[in-house]
């Protein structure tokens, strides 16, 4: 039914794609005869534009679970509340662009911090091509602004990591051990009804070889807790040993990458200038509100033409 779906998809944009390049092409033969349609005609092509902007997006969407739903988990760098603070500033711009795009999203587990912020949070991207929209935003993000937390107001800097898996079903095999696994229970510390908040419900399980963690607390039931974490836990495990795969026939790019603050992929810079930079493809954008509003696509559009062409030349500025 999904592959149905999917071709189904692809012969209603072909049949729109010829709709449109036909009455454009209209447009220009009421031109040639002196009828007054540039601003028809401007609308026309503007519209086209921006459909086969969303278009080339999804072609560049090829990877073998792009189409799958996303998991995406984030946690604050060293640097307590500061880092505490921009994990979810992070959380609310990725919330913002699921929205956006009309996608849904389901809270799994939240840890708040002492003072602001979160200690850790998981949430569901559901939509087609979740994951592979998201597949951009795996790695560490940097911000740079003037402290809120600071009387002196000075400047900081803060790091977050940021990984996303696809959410995979039973029809893909991911053996774990049970001896592999520690599984804690605790209170659920976010929003909830009073069985929520007073019963050890919320699941934590770590995968002791790889470190892996899956926690989730918004179900009223240990047992559904239990399962749902699982069931992220596959999932992040999958993406894992297919990441090493990755990394073990990737050319190495170090010498293309901005690496003098170490790992970060992104950063975000509000004080003294306001930019935020791509450091894999080269990609600025100036409008940084704007992007912390959710407005991602200039940086995955910039990615995923990174990804397909195998380098990161392919990087642009925007102002977008």
């Amino acid at each position: 039914m999904r592959e149905k779906k999917r071709l189904e998809g692809m012969l209603s944009t072909e049949a729109d794609l010829i709709r449109r390049t036909g009455d454009i092409a209209a447009y220009f033969d009421l031109a040639r005869e002196g009828e007054n349609v540039e601003a028809d005609l401007g609308r026309e092509i503007d519209s086209l534009r921006e459909r086969v902007d969303r278009l080339e997006t999804e072609t560049l969407l090829s990877g073998e679970n792009d189409a799958r739903n996303a998991i995406v988990t984030i946690h604050p760098g060293a640097g307590g509340t500061e880092s505490q603070d921009w994990a979810v500033m992070l959380m609310r711009m990725y919330l913002r662009w699921a929205e956006r795009q009309g996608f849904q999203t389901v809270l799994y587990d939240y840890q708040p911090g002492e003072e602001a912020g979160i200690k850790s949070t998981t949430f569901g991207v559901n939509g087609e091509y979740a994951f592979g929209l998201l597949t951009s935003e795996i790695g560490v993000h940097r911000l740079v602004r003037i402290s809120p937390f600071d009387q002196a107001k000075r400047r900081h800097t803060s790091f977050a990591s940021v990984f996303v898996s696809p959410e995979i079903d039973e029809s893909i095999e991911v053996v774990i051990k049970p001896e592999d696994l520690r599984i804690d229970t605790y209170r659920s510390s976010g929003k909830g009804g009073q069985h929520v908040n007073t019963t050890d419900s919320a699941v934590r399980i770590t995968h002791l070889p790889t470190g892996l963690v899956a926690a989730c607390q918004n179900e009223r039931s240990q047992h559904k807790n239990k399962d749902r974490a699982m069931s992220m836990l596959r999932s992040k495990l999958y993406e894992f040993e297919m990441e090493k795969k990755r990394e073990a026939t990737r050319k190495i790019e170090d010498s293309k990458l901005d690496i003098d603050f170490g790992s970060q992929i992104r950063s975000y810079v509000l004080q003294p200038y306001r930019l935020i930079k791509d450091h894999r493809t080269k990609t600025e954008v100036g409008d940084v509100d704007r992007v912390i509003d959710g407005d991602l696509q200039p940086f995955i559009r910039a990615y995923l033409r990174m990804r397909r062409d195998g380098s990161a030349s392919s990087g642009a500025t925007s102002d977008h």
